[in-house]
């Protein structure tokens, strides 16, 4: 039986045991015969390194294996061994997921990608709570990233079609440890981390994470990651019914972004020039920035959480929330190619673009959740039972090379072989222009999982929401001469909800089916609103449909996770255009069809594993333009899958990984015309790494990414103009320190 177990009750319990034990002892000692037990060793599940047995969020009763949902969690153990420092190098070990690049005037910022062919750029949680804000996310205070597909409304209220990620905060424990650890990769870049918990008393602790980083990047001139983050903590009453912890976390980061290099002379590189079109390819350092390009965040997060066992089977938790992030940057964009009518591929430029985002968000959050274990005659119950509340807030300055009325200026073109980061290029200025957008949330939900017996469960659960959007801007439309200002507000009522059944063919596997429905209201992704199109403030919101079936193994004694899923999802009321009246109607539907495999956890007590591979067909049914239709998703692989494994032996440990991405279409109608680039070419790329324990307290990790250097495209833009390309083959030294 599932059950929420009091501090209290179980050292009463502990106390009636070693009290009811002592006459028994004193005759043991006074006998002749002793009869010798047989020694039992318990293994803790923390020495699985991969393999995660439950969630962090009180929503979710019930251990991964009885969940009826595709969930992939990443432990830091793992991330650890590849090196991995950013939430987008961590998200390679689930399958599924792939990386944005925008467009030239619309650059993605921060984390953005989509998961099971949906974006999932605001779908990022921290303990349960949305993260916003543009902002490359560290994992150097996470104790684990979990992978939670499927349609998110009924956990999670509006948001992504797709299902969410949420990161789970390192917090104070009740044993000392301190680990710090130092890395130097082959770019020339330094990074330094520190994770210390230190017990004050009894029931009090103390946990200090920090982390520093300077430096360039593997295969781009110029470009550099410089940062540092502090994340304090504290928790009172640990050996109580009561818990309260206090932590904060604090990031500035002062980078140089990366606006890409030019496509020519790449597989599926088009252009009407003739020689443009055989051109050969730019050198992958070449740095078409500018000198005063940046990039710089500040993101701060203020948390108090209060976790209370009421009673031996009741259990409050309340989370509370406030936070900021402000980016602004400045970036360099490519577009047009020319040859300005010379043979000479000296003479021969890029057109560039200066950009500037100045971005700041705000959220204030609380949420009550209370978990409850009983019985209604022989069926058991794990309710849960919540309410939450945001303020959530998005303000944009916006920046132009020339104020309202002023003659645009054209940025220097740079060459396109031997470009100049140094050459004059207009500055940005304010123009007085912003957006501002600010949804105001209250929400109410309640989930149940029902144990009929030991072999059959039925899990459900619907959130209630009431949202309010305000909208009010000033803009700058094309060929105006003057800021129009615009006003718009939205507010609605959304159900979403979930149910699952699951028949448990051993206690420790399981067979499921499920159903979710979550909406999705316009201004959802930016908080913003218009007159017309996808964010109108008189649009339907988005219904998403998720069908899924599936089954959970859990192997050799537990250690190992084998889980299978098939599954469907509909995205219904999307903006297409009438093809008769040319009208905008929400008439448009995606269809994605899938099959998610994975393994992850301990073949033996040496031999870790962490794989998983998915396939999925992405379909636009009814979509169409005025001039063609839709008939595919873009950066919507139909094959992906991942690979990391690990072997110890003799204090050395030895893995081998494998990231695999199919080809991804850029060009989604059914167009017949030339395009550039109609997609990106699949590939796969191996990485290793190799580790010696020094002794109890050091040890030092050498990794090898992309052992083949295969040069491959991690993001195309919308055009197909640009791309950033993946990690050459590179290398980087880790010496951890225990002490």
């Amino acid at each position: 039986m599932a059950q929420i177990k009091s501090r209290k009750h179980n050292r009463n319990a502990q106390l009636v045991a070693l009290a009811a034990s002592l006459p028994l002892m004193a005759h043991a000692a006074n006998t002749q015969d002793v009869t010798q037990l047989p020694t039992i060793t318990v293994k803790s599940d923390a020495e699985n390194k991969y393999k995660a047995d439950k969630l962090s969020s009180p929503k979710y009763t019930q251990p991964l294996v009885d969940t009826p949902q595709t969930v992939s969690v990443i432990k830091k153990e793992l991330l650890k061994e590849q090196g991995a420092t950013s939430l987008v190098e961590a998200l390679r070990n689930t399958p599924g997921i792939t990386l944005q690049l925008g467009e030239n005037g619309n650059t993605s910022a921060g984390d953005a990608f989509q998961m099971r062919g949906f974006s999932t750029q605001t779908s990022t949680y921290v303990d349960g709570i949305r993260d916003l804000g543009a902002v490359t996310r560290d994992v150097f205070n996470l104790e684990q990233i979990e992978v939670v597909k499927g349609p998110s409304g009924a956990e999670a209220g509006r948001g992504s079609a797709s299902g969410y990620i949420n990161l789970a905060t390192k917090l104070p424990q009740t044993e000392n440890s301190q680990e710090v650890s130092a890395t130097y990769n082959t770019a020339e870049h330094a990074r330094l981390t520190a994770d210390m918990n230190q017990v004050i008393n009894s029931g009090t602790a103390f946990r200090l994470n920090a982390m520093g980083q300077d430096g360039g990047v593997e295969g781009r001139d110029y470009l550099e990651n410089n940062s540092w983050a502090i994340a304090p903590s504290i928790a009172f009453g640990l050996d109580t019914d009561t818990r309260l912890y206090l932590y904060s976390q604090h990031i500035r980061q002062r980078n140089i972004p990366d606006g890409g290099i030019p496509t020519v002379g790449m597989k599926g590189f088009y252009n009407a020039d003739s020689a443009l079109s055989s051109a050969p390819k730019v050198n992958r350092e070449n740095y078409y920035g500018h000198v005063d390009d940046h990039e710089d965040v500040d993101a701060d997060m203020f948390t108090a959480k209060i976790e209370s066992d009421l009673a031996e089977n009741v259990k409050l938790t309340n989370i509370t929330r406030l936070g900021k992030t402000h980016m602004q940057r400045v970036l360099t964009g490519i577009n047009t190619l020319s040859t300005n009518s010379s043979t000479n591929p000296n003479d021969w430029t890029v057109s560039r673009s200066r950009q500037g985002v100045d971005q700041e968000n705000k959220i204030l959050a609380n949420q009550t959740t209370l978990n409850l274990n009983l019985k209604t005659g022989a069926i058991e119950h794990d309710v849960v039972a919540g309410l939450e509340f945001l303020k959530e807030q998005q303000y944009n300055k916006t920046m132009a090379t020339q104020m309202p009325g002023q003659t645009p200026v054209t940025p220097t073109a740079a060459s396109l072989y031997n470009p100049d980061r140094n050459q004059v290029l207009p500055s940005l200025v304010y123009t007085g222009g912003y957006t501002n957008g600010e949804t105001d949330t209250a929400a109410a939900y309640l989930f149940d999982t029902l144990k009929f017996s030991d072999r059959f469960q039925l899990n459900g659960g619907v959130r209630v929401d009431y949202y309010d959007t305000e909208y009010d801007a000033l803009t700058l439309p094309s060929g105006s001469g003057s800021l129009v200002p615009a006003n718009f507000g939205a507010h609605d009522t959304l159900v979403s909800w979930k149910v699952g059944g699951l028949f448990k063919p051993t206690t420790f596997s399981s067979v499921y089916a499920s159903y979710a429905k979550s909406l999705t209201p316009p201004g959802s992704a930016n908080f913003t609103l218009s007159e017309t199109g996808a964010n109108s403030s008189a649009a339907e919101p988005q219904e998403t449909h998720h069908y899924e079936i599936g089954t959970k193994w859990d192997l050799l004694e537990g250690k190992l996770a084998l889980n299978a899923a098939a599954y469907r999802t509909e995205n219904e009321n999307q903006f297409t255009i009438d093809s008769i009246t040319q009208l905008s109607v929400q008439e448009g539907k995606k269809r994605v069809d899938g099959v998610e495999l994975s393994a992850v956890g301990q073949i033996t007590d040496v031999w870790n594993v962490s794989a998983g591979v998915a396939h999925m067909k992405v379909k636009q049914l009814n979509q169409q333009t005025a001039t063609a239709t839709t008939v595919a998703e873009r950066w919507s692989p139909e094959w992906t899958a991942s690979l990391w494994s690990t072997y110890d032996v003799a204090g050395f440990k030895l893995g081998l990984g494998a990231r695999y991405v199919d080809d991804q279409k850029r060009v989604i109608t059914d167009s017949t015309a030339a395009a550039n680039m109609p997609s990106i070419p699949g590939y796969v790329v191996f990485d290793a790494m190799a580790g010696y324990t020094l002794n109890k307290n050091a040890s030092v990790n050498l990794n090898v990414y992309n052992l083949a250097d295969k040069e491959y495209i991690s993001t195309l833009n919308n055009g197909g103009g640009r791309v950033v390309l993946g990690q050459p083959r590179s290398a980087a030294l880790t010496f951890n320190y225990k002490f």
